[in-house]
C-alpha cells in the first residue's frame, strides 16, 4: 500500500444461511424423500411405477390434506416463507435437470433417425387436437372461471397450450420405473414428448407476451430465433466440446470424472437454454442428446449417476412439486363440472391425435394406444404452465386447482394404460440387446 493511502475497507462477507432455515430444508428433503420412497414402493406393488406414489406425496402433505388437517405442523414444516420455499425449490430443480438430461443421454439417435417421421406425425396429432379442443372448450367455461380483466380469447389460447403438453420428467422417470426407456416405443414416446414439449414453451412465450406487453411478428421471430440459435450451437460448438471432454474423462479408469463431467455440462447447457429465454429442462434433455449423438459415454460409466437421480434427486422433485396443489377448491359443483369437462377434453384430445398420428404412421393399434398413454401424462410441466398463468393473472384460482387436477389424474393414468399396451407389443432382439447394455 503506499504510504499515507487509505487502508482498503473490505465488505462483510455474506452471512451463512440460518440455523433455522438449513433445520427446516433438512427436514424438508428427509421427510419428503422418505416419504417418496414408502410411497414408491407401495405403488410398485400395486403394479405402478414409484413416480406415482411420489408424486402423492406432495398432494398428501400440502394444503390439499395435511395442510387442512394439521395446520400448525403445515405452518412450521412447510412455512409459507419465499425465501425458504425457494430453497426446497432449488434443490428439486437440479434434481429436475439431471433427471432428464441424464434419460437424454439414453436416447438412441439411429432408432430417431430411423423413427422420425413416425415421431413427428404422433406428436403433431398429440399437439394440433388438444390445443383445437382446449380453444374451443374454453368458450363454454362460465365466466366466474376466467379473471374479470382477462379477454377470453388470451384464455382460451392459454388453456389450450396446457391441454397438449406433455411432462417429459414424469414421462421418463414412469418409462424407466417401468423398464420401457429402451423399448422402441419408449423412445418413441420420449422424441414425441420432446417435439410436444419444445412447441408447447413456445406458445407459452406467445401466451406469455399476449397477457402482458401484446403479441408481435418481432417477439414471435425472436422467440423463434433464440431456440434456433441454442439448436445450432449444441448441435455445432456444443456438440464439439462435449465430444473433447468426453473422450479425456474416458482416459480414467474412474468413472467419477466422467459423472462429474456430465452433470457439468448438463447444468450449463441448461443455464445457457434459460438465458436464451428457453426453458432449461429442455437445455439440459438437448445437452444428453448431445452427449448420446458423440458416441463418446460408454453405456456403465453413469451408472451412479442415473442411481443417485432416480433414487434421491427424482422423488424429492415429484414430491416437493405437489405441495403447491390444493384441490380442496373442486367442493364448488360447478368447479367440479369444468373441471371433469376440462380432463375429459384433455384426455380425448391427447389420445385421439396421438392415436390418428400412429395410425397413419401404420403402427399397430395397440402402439397408438401406448403413445397415447404415454403422452398424456402431464405432470409437473402442467403444474408449472398453471402457475405461469396464475402470475399472468391468466387463472383464476379455481382455474388454476383444475389444471393441477388434470396434471395429477392424467400421470396417474398413464402406467396402468401403458402396462396394458406394452403387454401386446412384443420385444425385439434390437430391444433386448439394448436393455441388455444399457439395464
Amino acid at each position: 500500500m503506499p504510504y499515507g493511502a487509505a487502508p482498503s475497507v473490505l465488505a462483510a462477507p455474506v452471512a451463512p444461511l440460518g440455523a433455522h432455515p438449513l433445520l427446516l430444508l433438512l427436514l424438508q428433503v428427509g421427510v419428503l424423500l422418505a416419504l417418496a420412497l414408502l410411497l414408491g414402493r407401495l405403488a410398485e406393488r400395486w403394479g405402478m411405477p414409484a413416480v406415482v406414489g411420489e408424486l402423492m406425496v406432495g398432494v398428501l402433505l400440502g394444503p390439499s390434506l395435511l395442510e387442512w388437517a394439521a395446520p400448525a405442523l403445515t405452518d412450521w414444516l412447510f412455512p409459507k416463507e419465499a425465501d425458504q420455499f425457494h430453497l426446497l425449490d432449488a434443490f428439486s430443480q437440479i434434481g429436475l435437470l439431471l433427471l432428464v438430461g441424464v434419460t437424454g443421454t439414453q436416447l438412441h439417435l439411429g432408432l430417431i433417425r430411423r423413427e422420425g417421421r413416425t415421431a413427428l406425425q404422433v406428436s403433431l396429432g398429440g399437439l394440433l387436437v388438444p390445443l383445437a379442443m382446449g380453444i374451443g372448450v374454453a368458450y363454454l367455461l362460465p365466466d366466474k372461471l376466467l379473471p374479470a380483466d382477462v379477454d377470453r380469447g388470451v384464455f382460451a389460447f392459454f388453456l389450450g397450450v396446457a391441454m397438449c403438453v406433455s411432462a417429459l420428467p414424469v414421462i421418463a422417470k414412469t418409462l424407466s420405473d417401468m423398464g420401457l426407456l429402451n423399448r422402441n416405443m419408449g423412445q418413441l414416446i420420449m422424441t414425441a414428448g420432446t417435439i410436444d414439449d419444445t412447441v408447447a414453451w413456445f406458445l407459452l412465450s406467445m401466451v406469455t407476451a399476449l397477457a402482458t406487453t401484446g403479441l408481435t411478428l418481432g417477439h414471435a421471430g425472436l422467440a423463434f430465433a433464440s431456440l434456433l440459435v441454442f439448436l445450432v450451437l449444441a448441435a455445432t460448438v456444443g456438440r464439439a466440446a462435449v465430444g473433447a471432454v468426453l473422450r479425456r474423462t474416458a482416459r480414467s479408469s474412474d468413472p467419477g470424472s466422467t459423472v462429474a463431467a456430465v452433470v457439468v455440462m448438463l447444468l450449463l447447457s441448461a443455464a445457457a437454454a434459460h438465458a436464451l429465454k428457453q426453458e432449461p429442462m429442455f437445455g439440459a434433455f438437448v445437452c444428453g442428446i448431445v452427449i448420446s449423438s458423440t458416441g463418446q459415454l460408454a453405456p456403465g460409466r453413469l451408472a451412479a449417476l442415473r442411481t443417485v437421480v432416480l433414487r434421491v434427486f427424482a422423488p424429492v422433485f415429484f414430491a416437493a412439486a405437489g405441495l403447491r396443489m390444493d384441490l380442496t377448491g373442486l367442493a364448488d359443483p360447478e368447479v367440479l363440472g369444468a373441471a371433469f369437462l376440462l380432463l375429459f377434453v384433455a384426455v380425448l384430445g391427447k389420445f385421439a391425435g396421438a392415436y390418428a398420428g400412429a395410425r397413419l404412421s401404420r403402427l399397430s393399434r395397440w402402439e397408438g394406444l401406448a403413445l397415447g398413454a404415454g403422452m398424456n401424462a402431464r405432470g409437473v410441466v402442467e403444474v408449472v404452465i398453471a402457475m405461469a398463468g396464475l402470475r399472468l393473472g391468466v387463472l383464476t384460482t379455481e382455474t388454476y386447482t383444475i389444471i393441477v387436477l388434470i396434471a395429477v389424474v392424467t400421470s396417474l393414468m398413464a402406467p396402468p394404460i401403458l402396462t396394458m399396451a406394452m403387454k401386446r407389443i412384443e420385444e425385439t432382439p434390437e430391444e433386448a440387446l439394448r436393455e441388455k447394455a444399457y439395464g
